[in-house]
């Protein structure tokens, strides 16, 4: 006999819910984050700057020139001085990407439905890697071919296909691993405007240091090496610009780019797991 206050179990097999249940997964973290990127403002003005500034300045270089001055660089160096500023925007939009959700809090959300915070931020950097590189590689080529329509004259040596790969495709890395860099310090500083000047600081310093350097002989060979690895001479080598002089085309400036941006994604994976939101 049960009382008023005693619940009976109901008979009968349980309750099965209509709607289809399946395990998250990083594909899951994938849609999510594609979906935030490209339903943002910030998306749509750091990229469209970004391809604004190369092909606008571009173009205006490639016509500003003539079918003699690419007697012996490729045809998309005039991509190049787009390019330099350009990459301010991706910096910019790296940090954003996660910078962002922190400061509206939006992030707890995010983390509450995908409690794995690794595979979200794997799929931020995914995500932002795949577009940022897809659009600048095309700003490039863009106005490479351009170019090569212009200034298609006698005196003009044709571009061969190893230039096109590695001016197309390396200086799209370049860009994108600075952007990339952008987004592991905007994940452990949290703090959008603290993250884009310290990475304002990172490229612009490094550039502005030779200057102060060479006053001194001591300094001199330090000012040298800074010169070398600064981003704006990494560019230039890797367009292969004659006055760089760099015989590995901006390889080595590339490959310690990409050394710097993994162990910096490391700390911001190993400090995402230890900090709460």
């Amino acid at each position: 006999m049960t009382t008023p206050y005693q619940q009976q179990a109901p008979a009968g097999p349980g309750y099965t819910s209509p709607i289809p249940v399946t395990s998250a997964h990083l594909g899951h973290a994938l849609a999510s984050e594609w979906t935030k990127i490209k339903s943002v403002r910030s998306t749509m003005w750091t990229i469209g700057i970004l391809l604004f500034l190369v092909i606008s300045i571009g173009l205006l270089a490639a016509l500003q020139t003539s079918d003699s001055d690419f007697s012996d660089t490729p045809y998309t160096v005039p991509a190049l001085f787009g390019l330099l500023l350009g990459q301010i925007c991706v910096i910019t939009l790296g940090v954003l990407v996660v910078s962002s959700e922190y400061g509206t809090g939006m992030i707890r959300t995010t983390f509450t439905a995908s409690p794995q915070r690794w595979r979200v931020l794997a799929a931020k950097f995914m995500v932002f890697f795949v577009l940022t590189f897809v659009v600048t590689a095309f700003a490039i080529a863009f106005v490479g071919i351009v170019t090569a329509a212009v200034h298609s004259g006698p005196e003009a040596r044709a571009t061969t296909g190893s230039e096109w790969a590695r001016t197309v495709l390396g200086g799209s890395l370049y860009v994108t691993l600075l952007g990339m860099l952008g987004l592991a310090v905007g994940s452990m500083l949290r703090h959008s405007a603290g993250a884009i000047t310290t990475m304002l600081g990172v490229v612009l310093v490094p550039a502005i240091m030779p200057a102060f350097l060479f006053i001194w002989e001591s300094t001199r060979a330090v000012a040298e090496r800074v010169m070398e690895y600064n981003a704006p001479n990494s560019l230039s080598a890797i367009f292969t610009l004659p006055m760089t002089g760099d015989e590995g085309n901006g390889m080595k400036q590339l490959t310690l780019l990409a050394v710097i941006t993994v162990v910096a994604m490391a700390g911001s994976f190993a400090l995402l797991e230890k900090r709460d939101v």
